[in-house]
């Protein structure tokens, strides 16, 4: 898991406006790096949320219930007071099933078995909620994967690896499964996990620029 990062630093110059708090509502570090790489500093509150509990007709649609209901539960929270709060999570359509985390080492083997040749496509769900005004908007973005067809040996060697146990659809384009994908058609940063465009967009839908999020 991981830890809560430090608050961002909100003090302006005389005559300035404090910058927003920003709030994450997941303890992925990839979520993270990615928003850090792009000039923000968002604080993490890991909402806590029972993925398994929840269902939706389609793998679109599971993504985004997944993903508001983290931002609503952060968002309830006396911490989260007043801040910019994002909730996303990420589930892989493979024909029509919604894959995410493999329970353990056999089905992340077994799903890499099924997965090389094929195409599938990340969702990813979206909410941004302003806590200080109760506006919000949210929105699943989707991008096509085209696996490679790794080898039974190279298979066992990654899910020995331990990392596909913790990533939606049992892979991850910025880790040890790279090689195995053949290409991508749509947002890169949809696939690790979190959108930018599409998060600027929402940010603009409650009234805040994410310019006015830089740290500097």
């Amino acid at each position: 898991m991981t830890p809560p990062s430090e608050p961002a630093d909100v003090s302006a110059a005389p005559g300035s406006a404090a910058r927003r708090r920003l709030v994450l509502a997941s303890q992925s570090p990839a979520r993270l790096g990615l928003l850090r790489q792009a000039g923000l500093a968002p604080e993490v509150i890991v909402s806590g949320v029972d993925e398994d509990a929840l269902s939706a007709p389609t793998p679109g649609e599971l993504a985004l219930l997944l993903a508001e209901a983290k931002a609503e539960a952060v968002a309830a929270r006396p911490e989260a007071a007043g801040a910019l709060v994002v909730g996303c999570d990420s589930v892989l359509d493979l024909g029509g099933a919604a894959l995410g985390k493999p329970a353990d080492a056999a089905e992340a083997r077994a799903r890499w078995q099924d997965m090389r040749g094929r195409s599938g496509a990340l969702r990813t769900g979206h909410c941004v909620i302003d806590t200080a005004s109760g506006a919000r908007a949210s929105v699943t973005r989707s991008t096509t994967v085209r696996f490679g067809e790794p080898s039974d040996a190279e298979i066992a060697a990654y899910v020995a690896s331990g990392e596909p146990l913790y990533v939606a659809g049992a892979f991850t384009l910025d880790g040890r499964s790279a090689p195995f994908v053949e290409s991508i058609e749509g947002d890169h940063g949809n696939v690790i996990g979190l959108s930018l465009p599409t998060l600027r967009r929402l940010l603009a839908e409650v009234g805040t620029g994410i310019t006015e999020l830089w740290t500097d």
